[in-house]
């Protein structure tokens, strides 16, 4: 009898912060024994872009050798989202068995989901039926210790792999940046209500004209134990599903019930 090979899974990583981010290096290094990496990322920081795509401007996408060890490399002009879409349509020949996005460098819990090229990188995958998980460490250094990120990846990673979960799973994951021995393992948590206190900073360049410099202060206002940033707060990985679908169906339902113009 003929002994049939499994596959062995196709891993697809992307970034927000660029193709030779130490992050992305360490996401690699973490998954690359658990099936075969393809790396497409931005070939510059596209930090805060969001879900974000190219129009009116040509995507160039180029082979990059000799940047990761044990994984192929593409670099592109384009976003994040970009970055996923080349992947699927340009690169791989079967759509991959995950994608994985990060490792981010700084938090991307709370409402700055929304914001995240990070997370938008993965939540576009999952609109093409593949799980995905985006990943970020809660320091912003680019001398990050990503020792600790890297377990939890593995373990995370490794789980999922191991399971078939609905078609468009998300995972939205953030790992406190301190030794692994202090961490508390891993939670599942809801997303907490937060947002940026902002401010504008007005300067003036040295010809005199005004310009403007984004400021902010991240503001908690939830108390809640089960929150992503409690958890983080308390040495625990926070992970928290994620769906695309926005819909208010609380609201849909009342509205439903009592609009009056209905």
């Amino acid at each position: 009898m003929t002994e049939i090979k499994e596959e062995r899974p196709i891993i697809l990583i992307t970034n927000d912060d660029g193709i030779t981010a130490p992050g992305i290096k360490s996401l690699v290094n973490a998954v690359k024994d658990l099936g075969d990496v393809i790396v497409v990322a931005p070939d510059k920081p596209q930090s805060g872009m969001g879900h974000a795509i190219t129009i009116g401007v040509p995507l160039r996408l180029n082979r990059v050798k000799d940047i990761f060890d044990g994984a192929e490399a593409w670099q592109t002009n384009g976003t994040p989202v970009d970055c996923v879409k080349l992947a699927v349509d340009k690169i791989l020949h079967r759509k991959p068995d995950i994608c994985l996005s990060g490792i981010n460098h700084g938090a991307n819990h709370s409402i700055n989901v929304i914001y995240s090229g990070t997370m938008s990188a993965a939540m576009e995958a999952s609109i093409e039926s593949i799980p995905s998980i985006g990943f970020s460490l809660l320091d912003y250094s680019i001398e990050a210790d990503f020792t600790a990120a890297e377990h939890y990846v593995h373990k995370i990673v490794k789980s999922v792999l191991g399971k078939k979960f609905e078609k468009h799973f998300l995972l939205n994951v953030n790992i406190p940046s301190m030794p692994l021995e202090l961490m508390n393992g891993i939670k599942v948590c809801r997303q907490a209500y937060a947002k940026y206190d902002e401010d504008f900073d007005e300067r003036q360049d040295p010809n005199g004209r005004k310009y403007y410099w984004l400021t902010g202060q991240f503001v908690n206002f939830d108390e809640g134990e089960d929150t992503d940033v409690w958890a983080l707060e308390h040495n625990y990985v926070s992970v928290v599903p994620v769906q695309f679908d926005l819909t208010n169906y609380t609201l849909k339902k009342e509205l439903e019930k009592n609009w009056d113009i209905l």
